[in-house]
């Protein structure tokens, strides 16, 4: 008798979405210490919430609180299988809103909703999904919450490039979402621990029209491959070379690309000695794109531009700064390309990375 073979695919490809149907995504993820510190450790993050557990607790928090793009990463890994493991590329990030507080222990589960197909005009091969998804933490439990929501549009491979498209659109849902803060306690010593962040991030620093340029960089290596492994996160443009190396015309740059929330993150914790280590939350990422891919040997640096300030209504101890979180990276110059003001001689900059991002930040006036 004949050995029987199956070839099994995983994850969906364009033709197999329709809009309105909903993915309730496998696994779940527990935010264990492990993964809270490699990936805080990893992002360089510097905000004490996130560092220190004694003042997480004095603010009003449970214990330390995972950064926002660690919410993020647990959150968009769970989406993955079915959505992008057939993608091309990430193309854009959408009003991605922050709610309830994770820490270590909680348990974060995803649901994804499809709004719409389109196919390429330019290659039938391809064509684009938008979706919505939300994350949810300790479903059941007595701290049951919303802790994310959030859109993306993601270009995605036809299994066939004959095969008819479920085109169309349906309406985003609306999603209650929004950010927890803890109450400010006027009777608490927060001066008394002014001195474990940095001076000169209160909100009464920073003027709309400055640019930030983060002084520190970070050189990625193959470490993606693992950091992306204990995401859960399987697409195959982060992992398998070998698939890439029987058709690299078809993949971006011929090799690996380090998946997209790493460099999202990596960004976000360069810049926060300068914008975020005295913020309470990430309030809304309104618009995010990848603009380049990056690569294993690619050094990663960051800046921030200020687009506005506001208030928090209901909140005289908070500010809302309004940014601009740009990622870039230096290669080569060839012989023939103009000198770039930006850059060393012999080297240009490229830009990889772009968020619109509002933080809600303390006023020194109360915290210090």
């Amino acid at each position: 008798m004949a050995q029987r073979v199956l070839r099994k695919q995983i994850g969906n490809f364009l033709e197999d979405f329709v809009p309105g149907q909903v993915f309730r995504h496998k696994g779940g993820k527990t935010v264990t210490e492990g993964l809270f510190t490699t990936f805080t450790e990893f992002s360089m993050t510097t905000n004490p919430l996130a560092k220190n557990a004694r003042v997480a607790r004095a603010y009003g928090f449970d214990g330390l609180v995972c950064p926002p793009g660690l919410v993020m990463l647990v959150a968009f890994s769970q989406t993955v299988e079915d959505v992008s493991e057939n993608a091309r590329a990430n193309l854009e990030y959408i009003d991605m809103r922050f709610g309830a507080p994770v820490y270590v222990g909680d348990t974060i589960e995803v649901e994804t909703r499809v709004l719409e197909v389109t196919g390429s005009k330019s290659n039938p091969k391809l064509g684009v999904v938008h979706v919505q998804s939300i994350a949810r933490k300790n479903l059941g439990g007595r701290d049951e919450a919303v802790v994310l929501a959030w859109q993306r549009k993601v270009q995605v491979w036809k299994r066939d490039e004959k095969a008819e498209l479920h085109t169309g659109r349906v309406e985003p849902e609306a999603i209650e979402c929004s950010l927890w803060l803890p109450a400010f306690q006027p009777t608490r010593d927060y001066k008394a621990m002014a001195h474990l962040s940095n001076a000169d991030t209160y909100f009464e620093d920073f003027e709309a029209g400055t640019r930030i340029e983060h002084s520190r960089g970070r050189t990625m290596t193959s470490e993606h491959i693992h950091l992306t492994a204990i995401l859960d996160n399987t697409s195959q443009v982060h992992c398998n070379q070998f698939m890439i190396d029987l058709d690299p015309k078809q993949y971006v740059g011929g090799e690996l690309i380090i998946f997209g929330g790493i460099p999202f993150v990596l960004c976000l914790g360069l810049s926060c000695p300068n914008v975020g280590d005295n913020a309470l939350g990430d309030l809304v990422y309104k618009t995010g794109r990848h603009t380049a891919p990056l690569f294993a040997g690619d050094t990663v640096f960051a800046a921030t531009e200020i687009l506005g300030k506001r208030d928090l209504a209901g909140r005289d101890d908070l500010g809302v700064l309004e940014t601009r979180l740009l990622g870039y990276k230096f290669v080569r110059a060839k012989d023939d390309e103009d000198a770039d003001p930006n850059a060393p001689s012999g080297w240009k900059r490229v830009q990889i990375f772009e968020l619109d991002r509002d933080v809600v930040v303390k006023r020194r006036s109360h915290y210090a």
